[in-house]
């Protein structure tokens, strides 16, 4: 655990009923005079974009939208839609989607400049400056995008997805509406809760685990554990739906504070190559890497088993704690119906190499893993999901 660590969040974060009803005071308290709204055609086309939208109308400020984002991202479909906003001259930014758009909107906030672009914050992010303040709205309970100072994006020549860590990309303004996810895909709902799980066992287990993160990573694990299944089942379970949205912010607080492992590493790969969805690959990956850490880890599993199995506690060991805590999550993802493995998406035997190749650059994250991981320890993950 580290012995030093702090925590930087958004300047406010809205939740609640009519949480987007924010939006109008916060423009006009800011004073803005043209926003610009970054989404995707697939939240205009189901009506989501319609509540931020009239809010943003109701401020009286001008407005452009901005929707020509592919799914997974590479960086130079973010930097098309980056020179977009520059072009548009808007002095706010309300970004309204998945963690896909609010990393770009994230981006765009810090790239008003001509100095540098998106290819330049790959190699060097720490030179990126707020420019523009920045309102995020997050459509999914997941990816936790709307706390974190991480924007991610694809990189083809190296078959790769990067993160771009840089404090300023911190909104400067979080809301959090249930109804945004209210009629979320199951399919989605499943991929993006898995990978608010995925952050917040995996900030909980990491080598930078601190007080600050292990807070709320714990209260995140307990209220996803709990809620995911009628999250996801259910369209009417409203109050399930906004515990996600809860747990996904504080999966994102975690991460900012302490960082994700191994599961994120190993992922990053396949969606960088095979634009497989990131919460798939981190569900595909989940149960693989917790069994590999166990025996590093077992001891925080425990504690977690503690906090989040609720009623009659069958387990008294450590090592049963453990491997409940393990089955658990295992079981979420087979029954959220979520693949486990690369059979499906078409990943041939022969690319083994290159996922390890690729997959053992990500130190930024591989160094957080209590257990460390070698090449024939990547080998062995990738082959167990081939």
């Amino acid at each position: 655990m580290l012995k030093e660590y702090n925590l930087k969040m958004p300047h406010a974060v809205y939740g609640g009923e009519n949480a987007i009803g924010n939006i109008t005071a916060i423009i006009q308290n800011c004073r803005a005079k043209r926003v610009a709204m970054f989404t995707d055609k697939g939240i205009e086309g189901c009506g989501l974009f319609a509540l931020p939208e009239e809010a943003v109308k109701a401020s009286g400020a001008d407005y452009y939208v901005l929707d020509d984002l592919p799914a997974e991202p590479s960086y130079k479909a973010v930097q098309k839609l980056v020179d977009q906003f520059k072009a548009s001259g808007a002095d706010l930014i309300v970004a309204c989607g998945g963690g896909s758009v609010m990393d770009a909107a994230k981006l765009a906030s810090v790239l008003v400049t001509d100095q540098y672009g998106v290819k330049e914050l790959l190699d060097k992010p720490g030179q990126a400056q707020k420019c523009v303040p920045i309102i995020l709205i997050p459509t999914t309970a997941g990816t936790g995008a709307e706390v974190t100072p991480n924007a991610i994006v694809a990189v083809p020549e190296k078959n790769l997805k990067v993160g771009i860590v840089n404090e300023n990309m911190i909104a400067d303004y979080v809301i959090l509406d249930a109804r945004m996810i209210k009629n979320l895909p199951r399919k989605i709902a499943a991929a993006t809760g898995v990978d608010a799980l995925a952050h917040c066992i995996e900030c909980f287990t990491s080598n930078k685990a601190n007080p600050f993160s292990d807070l709320y990573a714990l209260e995140g694990l307990d209220l996803i554990l709990n809620n995911i299944m009628d999250a996801c089942n259910d369209s009417e379970a409203m109050e399930a739906k906004n515990r996600m949205q809860i747990a996904a912010y504080y999966g994102g607080l975690a991460i900012t504070a302490s960082g994700t492992t191994a599961v994120h590493a190993l992922s990053y790969p396949l969606g960088g190559k095979y634009h497989i969805a990131h919460g798939v690959s981190n569900a595909i990956l989940l149960a693989p890497v917790m069994r590999f850490n166990e025996p590093e880890c077992r001891e925080r599993f425990a504690v977690a088993y503690d906090r989040c199995v609720h009623g009659e506690k069958t387990c008294v060991t450590v090592e049963e704690k453990s491997a409940y805590m393990l089955a658990w999550m295992e079981k979420i993802v087979k029954d959220l119906d979520i693949p486990t493995s690369l059979k499906e998406f078409g990943v041939p035997a022969e690319d083994l190499d290159g996922l390890v190749e690729a997959g053992m650059q990500v130190q930024r994250l591989l160094v957080n893993n209590m257990r460390q991981v070698t090449p024939e320890d990547a080998r062995a993950l990738y082959l167990e999901i081939l």
